[in-house]
């Protein structure tokens, strides 16, 4: 680790230790992980399952975050939601939230949670449907290149990485802004999730991998050490 990325580490863990102890209503786990957002309307969330475990062992392994090597399954009506800073969704297929699942949506965002929604082809419609729904005040915005999303552990100058090439579209990162906190990030046309997989599910090159997990990490700890103080 380079003298730089050390620095960087280890001020994420002092800007993460009183973040975690101050947001409320989410509630400090014994370790953080990922938490991957069960949702309805028959859509594959439970998609990539490969993904999560890499995306946490690279975490673990380049910062100081202590995070476990599991992740976590949740609904939104589930209690153990507020112990989970970062919630992951994704799929090809349609998404539903029933009309309770979108005020839970909306709190869990309000109160410090972070949402990234990853496209695994075929859930944008639905998707984006039902996020307007959750915030029908405030539309998915294309995030700036010089948003911290994109600079905070790795730089990604021009945004967000292309993995998968699917029909050609170019990779954009969307999301969703409470004051200058950046709630939900959704990754469309990219399918980070595909290139945090095992290599040998779909035999990315290894630079693409590394992208994708690259952006994984800013994501998670943009995620934790963003959480407003109340």
């Amino acid at each position: 680790m380079t003298p730089r990325r050390s620095l960087v580490t280890s001020s994420i863990a002092l800007l993460l230790v009183g973040s975690l102890t101050a947001a409320r209503p989410l509630e400090r786990s014994p370790r953080m992980t990922v938490a991957r957002l069960q949702y309805d309307g028959g859509g594959d969330w439970y998609a990539n399952p490969s993904s999560i475990p890499n995306l946490l062992a690279a975490i673990a392994a380049r910062t100081t975050l202590p995070v476990s090597r599991s992740e976590a399954r949740v609904t939104l009506m589930d209690d153990r939601l507020w112990d989970y800073p970062f919630l992951h969704m994704t799929g090809h297929g349609n998404v539903h939230f029933s009309d309770e699942e979108v005020v839970r949506l909306r709190k869990y965002l309000e109160h410090g949670g972070f949402l990234h929604a990853d496209d695994n082809y075929g859930l944008d419609p639905s998707f984006r449907r039902e996020i307007a729904r959750v915030f029908p005040d405030r539309p998915l915005v294309e995030v700036p290149l010089a948003h911290p999303i994109y600079h905070i552990v790795y730089d990604f100058p021009k945004g967000l990485p292309k993995i998968h090439v699917h029909d050609g579209k170019p990779a954009q990162g969307f999301g969703i802004f409470i004051g200058d906190r950046l709630v939900v990030y959704y990754s469309f046309s990219s399918d980070l999730g595909n290139g945090w997989e095992d290599t040998e599910v779909y035999h990315d090159p290894p630079a693409l991998h590394e992208a994708a997990l690259r952006m994984g990490i800013n994501l998670f700890v943009y995620a934790v050490t963003s959480r407003p103080i109340s």
